[in-house]
């Protein structure tokens, strides 16, 4: 699909004609609401670094001159937050119980949804840092965070990736591609698995997908 995108038109040309993903097959397939602010900010280095703002809104400070294991970089490395480190600090150290402070549970799920934007929705393509502009992006109130226009976000993410890796040379791709397999089942079923229900779902999963997007089905 790659090789048939062009930049010039956001389109895929294909013999029958021209198609494309649209805000209408994101909204559907993934449940992201495409109405609402737009997702925009900061995208420079905050006064004072990287440091007290991930101290402010996650609340412990990261490495930064320990490199991870196996690799050259630390942790916190120009920005960027290691989605290994990350992932093994909240398992090790994280646990929520009924005498958990809100303001606790609060940061444990900014991390969560720093972990979901920054590494599911914009990942790069190494997939294991998430940029930290999240950082702040993720703060404040929360049902505001919740009724930006993330769709549209992620498929204008999605577009630029596909201008990118439709180049001659590009061997990778970022961004959340997951949304163009899913297109690429829905809208040309010949490339669609055979049956992509493994086991015969009963009526109480039947019942829950009923409330969960499309793509989930």
């Amino acid at each position: 699909m790659a090789e048939r995108w062009r930049p010039e038109t956001h389109t895929f040309h294909l013999p029958e004609g021209e198609m494309t993903i649209t805000l209408k097959d994101v909204a559907i397939l993934t449940g992201m609401p495409i109405s609402g602010d737009a997702i925009i900010g900061p995208t420079t280095k905050p006064e004072g670094g990287w440091g007290p703002l991930i101290r402010d809104r996650l609340g412990f400070d990261m490495p930064t001159t320990t490199p991870i294991q196996g690799r050259g970089h630390p942790p916190l490395n120009a920005g960027q937050v290691s989605v290994p480190w990350l992932v093994s600090h909240i398992q090790q150290e994280v646990e929520i119980n009924d005498e958990t402070l809100e303001e606790q549970v609060e940061r444990y799920a900014r991390i969560y949804l720093i972990g979901l934007v920054g590494g599911f929705l914009f990942p790069d393509k190494s997939n294991r840092w998430i940029q930290g502009i999240w950082l702040d992006m993720l703060t404040g109130d929360w049902d505001a965070i919740g009724q930006k226009s993330w769709g549209s976000a992620v498929l204008a993410s999605v577009y630029r990736e596909l201008c990118t890796c439709s180049k001659v040379g590009a061997k990778q791709a970022g961004a959340a591609m997951f949304i163009l397999q899913l297109w690429v089942w829905e809208h040309l079923p010949m490339f669609a698995p055979l049956d992509p229900r493994p086991y015969r779902r009963n009526n109480d999963e039947l019942n829950f997908l009923q409330n969960l997007p499309y793509g989930v089905k």
